[in-house]
């Protein structure tokens, strides 16, 4: 009786320190996530801008959005559209290549790894500023390679038809983490499959495509659903190299909601948009974890 009544109070006493060292996350999830979520979707249906006092208006603001009433909204969310459809998938399999080409026994393979890595981390500020000025298309790095190949100069940042596909490029040279996460998938594929292929008589393509990628579905599928929330939530880019411009060409959905909200100062609108973005993201997620049953393959399954 005296072990039981022992054993409870040691039993409180862990449940008690364990909630003590999860208080600190709890508060922080309440204080700066949650708090802030849910003023967020109040602001949305009120006309708050901050200087005068915010007034309850309904839907009026979502009205706005999906009526046409604000011309920006249905341009940033087409311009985001695009660069997700062509960042993500690029992205994926350029990071694929080189985690395939890392994955070789080659002589300083730690060294090569860690450059391909290094951009990664680069702040995305100074990068965006190294870009900007590569992609001059008067003086640029870019365009003084191009005249001396013979070639003409190409307006890059500067045209509506260039600058998502350049933007898109600037992109590729981040996908050090999603590399990192493929080759670490690599090199969890067991060595006995590809053992099997080459007994089978079967060469590097074929261990490719019947046990490496295969094995890979799961890694696949979460960089590519990271890849779209990251996508649609590109910010820093226009911020720094283009402004949204030229005539709006790549005027991102983030960067839409920033101006909205700090530039004209309509908070409500803002939030609006913030909530209809965290529901294209939802829907989108929900959709690919749906489709993931037909492609996605478990070892365990």
């Amino acid at each position: 009786m005296r072990n039981t009544q022992m054993s409870k109070k040691k039993r409180r006493r862990e449940n008690m320190w364990g909630m003590l060292f999860c208080l600190p996350c709890i508060l922080g999830f309440l204080f700066f996530a949650l708090l802030p979520m849910c003023t967020s979707l109040y602001y949305s249906f009120t006309d708050y801008n901050v200087i005068s006092r915010c007034n309850f208006v309904g839907l009026d603001n979502y009205k706005n959005l999906f009526s046409g009433t604000d011309p920006y909204f249905s341009k940033a969310l087409w311009v985001t559209i695009i660069y997700v459809a062509l960042s993500v998938p690029s992205s994926l399999i350029v990071a694929f290549c080189i985690a395939l080409l890392l994955n070789t026994e080659v002589k300083g393979k730690g060294i090569f790894r860690t450059i391909f890595y290094l951009p990664s981390i680069v702040p995305v500020v100074g990068m965006s500023a190294v870009w900007l000025w590569i992609f001059n298309s008067d003086f640029g790095l870019a365009n003084m390679l191009l005249k001396a190949a013979g070639l003409p100069k190409c307006q890059w940042l500067s045209s509506e038809s260039t600058v998502i596909p350049t933007l898109v490029f600037t992109n590729l040279w981040t996908v050090g983490s999603t590399m990192v996460i493929f080759l670490a998938g690599i090199q969890d594929v067991p060595r006995q499959l590809s053992e099997a292929v080459e007994i089978d008589g079967g060469g590097r393509m074929a261990k490719l495509l019947h046990v490496i990628i295969p094995m890979m579905t799961p890694t696949i599928f979460y960089n590519l659903v990271m890849g779209i929330i990251n996508g649609f939530q590109v910010f820093t880019q226009a911020y720094v190299i283009t402004q949204g411009g030229p005539n709006n060409a790549s005027l991102f959905y983030v960067y839409y909601l920033y101006r909205e909200a700090f530039q004209f100062m309509r908070m409500g609108s803002a939030s609006a948009i913030a909530w209809v973005l965290f529901v294209i993201i939802m829907l989108l997620t929900v959709i690919m974890f749906k489709l993931q049953k037909k492609w996605v393959y478990y070892g365990g399954e």
